[in-house]
């Protein structure tokens, strides 16, 4: 589990007003960093894990092994 660390920002004024109106009482953290995670995208071990999980499905195995036939240099004859 993280720690959470606190920081110290620089908003223009007009984007402050706006999220205080936009923001719960209490959830202006919660709200930024939702807005951080949408905009950076997952972690990579988060990445990883989830192609790790993916790879092990049949069903993503079965369709890899139908469009094999399409990875190669030449078309069949």
């Amino acid at each position: 589990m993280t720690m959470p660390v606190h920081l110290n920002i620089t908003l223009d004024e007009d984007l402050y007003r706006r999220l205080k109106a936009r923001t719960a009482p209490k959830k202006l953290s919660a709200f930024i960093a939702d807005a951080l995670k949408a905009r950076m995208g997952p972690a990579r071990h988060e990445l990883d894990a989830a192609y790790r999980a993916a790879s092990r499905e049949p069903w993503r195995r079965r369709l890899a092994d139908e469009w094999a036939a399409t990875e190669v240099e030449a078309w069949p004859e």
